[in-house]
């Protein structure tokens, strides 16, 4: 299993990679900023719609997200 917190530094990686504030990619996804901060800490998991709206903000397949937290977990 893949904890929230590797899913969430994942989800920063990719995003500070692309340049993109937590206000970008959240207004973008259609969440609130707090929240995105929450999933990037490992506090909260993103549902897997969330999950899908975040990928397609940034550009990248919810896929791509999930295969480097697997890899990261493999660590």
């Amino acid at each position: 299993m893949i904890d929230n917190k590797i899913i969430g530094k994942i989800i920063k990686q990719i995003r500070e990679d692309k340049k993109m504030s937590q206000e970008v990619l959240s207004g973008l996804a259609n969440i609130d900023r707090s929240h995105l901060s929450k999933i990037e800490l490992g506090l909260r998991s993103p549902t897997l719609n969330l999950l899908y709206k975040l990928a397609d903000a940034m550009e990248i397949s919810a896929s791509d997200i999930l295969y480097n937290a697997e890899a990261e977990a493999k660590k």
